[in-house]
């Protein structure tokens, strides 16, 4: 089966050989170098074909995701990170060998579900960035496609989730999804004022995104035929050092300080 996994990057960085990865360079438009010219990392451009690149400011590695959608004809369509990858074994970046298997059993495939223990879902956002954001998207939700309202609700009380925007799906399965989740997004842009947020917390398009997969798959489970048997977790990798103390830190003073994440880990 034809694979391409598009790696959403926004600068230059030791990149898999494997040729099922396209490094894909998000936010290009408009972007130039220190000259003023073009700017060229040596990827392809998410401002290439029909894109949303000028939106990568909120909308962070959605228009990678994007891009892929209405550019990439494969049986499989996938999403990474330039330092975050999927894995077979918790160590080395998942190839297309390791993967190959993998496409005759499952549908999708995911990172390892992060957990919160004592946040839900909802309460984890409402903590480190504004509610309204998922308020006003389960009005879209209600008035789009009410259908999926019990589905949000329910992944929104659920203690974890598939995080990270990363997954490999069937192609059928992608267009679906992405129909479904940039509806939505492009609604909820209409619908929130972000004249007054810093850079950081206006990317909440991208945070949002993350919760709204679990709602699909969720829906999906519950009603369409799709099987939790069909989806595959393997590990997520990262390729720089988290500072987990000051990612801990935070977390806490969130929950029990209310200070809003300002900044990435």
């Amino acid at each position: 089966m034809d694979v391409k996994i598009v790696i959403a990057t926004h600068k230059r960085y030791t990149m898999p050989k494997d040729e099922m990865y396209i490094p894909l360079h998000v936010g290009a438009e408009g972007k130039t170098d220190e000259n003023g010219n073009e700017l060229d990392l040596g990827y392809v451009k998410d401002n290439t074909g029909d894109n949303i690149s000028a939106l990568n400011s909120g909308f962070c590695e959605l228009t990678a995701l994007y891009w892929a959608w209405k550019n990439l004809d494969a049986d499989y369509i996938g999403l990474a990170h330039y330092r975050r990858h999927f894995s077979s074994d918790g160590e080395n970046v998942l190839t297309s060998d390791e993967l190959a298997p993998m496409l005759n059993k499952y549908k999708i495939i995911v990172p390892k579900k992060r957990h919160y223990y004592i946040e839900t879902l909802y309460s984890h956002y409402e903590h480190t960035h504004d509610k309204k954001h998922l308020d006003e998207t389960r009005n879209i939700i209600n008035e789009q496609c009410s259908e999926y309202v019990k589905a949000f609700d329910k992944v929104m009380n659920q203690r974890g989730g598939y995080m990270f925007n990363m997954m490999i799906m069937d192609k059928k399965l992608l267009n679906d999804y992405c129909k479904w989740l940039f509806d939505i997004l492009f609604e909820l842009r209409k619908r929130i004022d972000t004249s007054n947020l810093s850079f950081f917390q206006g990317r909440f398009y991208g945070r949002v995104s993350e919760l709204l997969f679990n709602v699909w798959l969720f829906y999906k489970i519950e009603t369409s035929g799709l099987k939790k048997t069909d989806i595959a977790e393997i590990p997520c990798i990262y390729t720089e050092k988290i500072n987990w103390w000051k990612k801990g830190t935070s977390f806490l003073k969130a929950k029990f300080l209310h200070e809003k994440y300002s900044a990435s880990f």
